[in-house]
């Protein structure tokens, strides 16, 4: 589908930012409405106080009584990357504050689904916990904490996800997104929400002195940041500049090797180099690898290697990982196949009568794996989509991405009180969302489905728009640039990395490892030669003669032999006049 670019808009009067900032990057840091100096500070000191989020105290009192007592403490995950960094990092930090008994469940999907469920409870009754701290979910689990009650059991909810109207009855919910919560920030990932947990804990047992009684040492939690850096990028919540703080800070301790050999052995064995890493490592190439461990198989494995202090256990727990990704690949381009091919063959792909709303469904699809096709089909198409996969006893599972203007999550509430009965549960957030239904209602729900996105969207709303930053002067295109644009995030879900756009004149190209376009170019203002990159993309429908390209494009730095030069990543491309 053809997209159009149209550049950011830029504030009248510019922000007060430093005057030492390239004047590039004092544009950007304005078009991501950063108002104040204040903004770019990304220190620690800069984190709001634990206290201020609800139901915190409570629950680090619960616990330090639970640490105090030693009781059995149990932590139930949710089986994807925020999951299993939010595990990772409670079990971690329990052990340093002086917890004995503590272990950690994590759903299999395709057993027991999302979630503290009533089944899963049975199963972790098997184990006698005391306390039940849910990660990364919990804020719908309604059964599932009354069953853990019900079985004597303590339960606290820490959780990132939008409430429905009825909160679960546990000892503590502690959710910046819950009613009544003055938290400055609603964006926390998972792994955020019980790290500030963890801070609350560890406050409330130095005052009640259990280190000095214990003669332990008093953890320092920053050291647990490059988990919540981890978990925060992959889980694609905003950065807004709390967890700007947070994944900066995570950032720079994985740099100067101060991470635990997990993430290590998972940005080794990801190709890349530990001392360089930014936050898109952690989005495209750390946590795939990671959460293929929950689409395929079983969590516990990724979750163990977060937790190993082996090196040589951590490699090879990562060498899994990157093997099941690569198993997921395969099953992701196959399934992507299948649903071009269903579009082509409904005379969809022309986009002429394509649904605002996109609902697919094969027998065949992995549960796994309908995630990564939503949002494959929702990039190529610019609408949102839910690809539906079989669950069994007359199930389907279904997994949305949406598109800016469309909540997917209010979308499906609001599905689900114009025809009550048809989802049997949905949850997510803005941008992402799950459900299931039975099958008999698939029909009804794609009709339904397509209905609501057009009481919300236009024709204008589903035209792709790449959105840039303003053109480059040519001399601005260069390795001390590209470095200070690197460094200057970290970028990611509503802090954009820098686009740019402009006209080239292309003076060669060719085909490289099979389908990517590389592509010599001139600067437009002094005909210097610059080198550009189109991943997954060709020039076999490109018209004869064409001699000039309209790129939008990231400037970054490319390394081959121990050179780096400026190279520019193509975001998109056509053909144009000259």
């Amino acid at each position: 589908m053809d997209k159009c670019i149209r550049q950011r808009p830029l504030p009248e009067v510019l922000p007060d930012l430093p005057t030492e900032l390239p004047e590039v990057l004092r544009r950007i840091y304005a078009r991501r409405r950063v108002q104040d100096s204040r903004e770019l500070k990304l220190g620690l000191d800069q984190l709001p106080a634990p206290e201020s989020m609800k139901g915190l105290t409570a629950a680090a009192e619960l616990l330090a009584t639970a640490i105090e007592a030693q009781q059995r403490l149990l932590i139930v995950g949710d089986f994807d990357a925020d999951g299993a960094t939010s595990s990772a990092l409670a079990m971690r930090a329990l052990r340093l504050m002086g917890a004995q008994q503590v272990d950690f469940l994590v759903p299999n999907r395709f057993e027991y689904g999302y979630g503290l469920t009533p089944e899963i409870v049975a199963v972790a009754a098997e184990r006698q916990p005391d306390v039940i701290i849910t990660v990364d979910n919990g804020i719908a689990s309604i059964d599932g904490v009354y069953a853990a009650k019900a079985l004597g059991m303590t339960v606290i909810v820490t959780d990132h996800h939008l409430p429905g109207a009825t909160l679960p009855a546990a000892d503590a919910i502690v959710n910046p997104n819950q009613p009544g919560c003055e938290f400055p920030s609603r964006a926390l990932a998972g792994v955020g929400v019980i790290f500030y947990v963890m801070l609350g804990l560890r406050s409330c047992l130095r005052q009640r002195g259990w280190f000095e009684r214990q003669r332990i040492d008093e953890p320092n939690l920053a050291g647990l940041l490059d988990l919540v850096a981890l978990g925060t990028v992959a889980d694609v919540v905003p950065l807004d500049h709390l967890n700007r703080v947070l994944v900066s800070q995570g950032l720079a301790r994985i740099r100067s090797g101060r991470c635990c050999p997990g993430i290590a052995a998972l940005i080794e064995v990801g190709g890349r180099q530990r001392e360089r890493v930014v936050a898109t490592d952690m989005g495209f190439v750390v946590g795939p690898r990671l959460n293929a461990a929950g689409r395929l198989e079983d969590m516990s494995i990724g979750i163990n290697c977060l937790l190993s202090d082996s090196k040589t256990e951590a490699l090879a727990l990562a060498a899994r990982l990157d093997q099941l990704n690569r198993e997921r690949r395969f099953i992701e381009q196959d399934m992507q196949e299948q649903a071009l091919a269903t579009l082509q063959e409904l005379h969809l792909d022309e986009g002429e009568d394509l649904p605002f709303g996109l609902c697919l469904f094969n027998e065949d699809w992995h549960q796994g794996v309908i995630g990564i096709l939503a949002s494959r089909i929702k990039d190529r198409f610019h609408r949102p989509v839910i690809a539906f996969a079989d669950a069994g006893d007359g199930l389907v599972k279904g997994s949305a991405r949406s598109i800016a203007g469309f909540h997917i999550r209010d979308g499906l509430d609001a599905i689900a009180t114009r025809h009550p009965g048809l989802i049997s549960k949905f949850g997510g957030h803005a941008m992402a969302a799950g459900l299931s239904l039975p099958l008999l209602h698939l029909v009804e729900f794609q009709q339904a489905f397509d209905a609501e996105v057009r009481r919300q969207l236009s024709e204008t709303d589903l035209q792709g728009v790449i959105w840039s930053d303003g053109s480059l002067r040519g001399g601005e295109i260069d390795l001390p640039l590209a470095e200070a644009l690197r460094q200057a995030g970290p970028w990611g879900q509503g802090f954009p990395e820098p686009v740019f756009d402009g006209r080239f004149e292309l003076l060669g190209r060719r085909i490289v490892g099979e389908k990517h376009l590389k592509l010599q170019l001139a600067s437009p203002d002094d005909g210097r030669m610059l080198e550009a990159i189109a991943f997954n993309t060709t020039d076999h429908d490109w018209p004869a003669g064409t001699t000039h390209l309209h790129l939008a494009y990231k400037l970054d730095v490319n390394e081959f032999r121990g050179q780096r030069t400026a190279q520019l990543l193509v975001d998109y491309l056509q053909p144009c006049e000259s």
